[in-house]
């Protein structure tokens, strides 16, 4: 397995708060992640407010493996998990 972790943040569309946001991407050992791609997609997501869940979403749709996201909000703890696209 390779694991990838990023952390970033975003706005929420609701307050314009700015929120932390944890990215784990777990792939099958035979299967690795372009960094550079990850990074390119997280600079192109900071700069747009989004819900949390929208979000994992939109990166599942990108990325193959699985996908562990948490974020902290107003005291809330937000985890999401989803299963990327596999690679073609």
């Amino acid at each position: 397995m390779n694991a990838y972790t990023i952390e970033f943040h975003v706005a929420c569309p609701v307050n314009g708060v700015r929120v932390k946001y944890t990215l784990r991407i777990e792939t099958p050992a035979r299967l690795m992640l372009p960094v550079e791609q990850l990074v390119a997609e997280i600079e192109a997501i900071e700069g747009d407010p989004a819900f949390h869940e929208d979000l994992a979403d939109r990166l599942a749709s990108k990325f193959p493996g699985k996908q562990t996201m948490k974020a902290h909000h107003h005291g809330v703890g937000i985890e999401t998990t989803r299963e990327g696209e596999q690679a073609a």
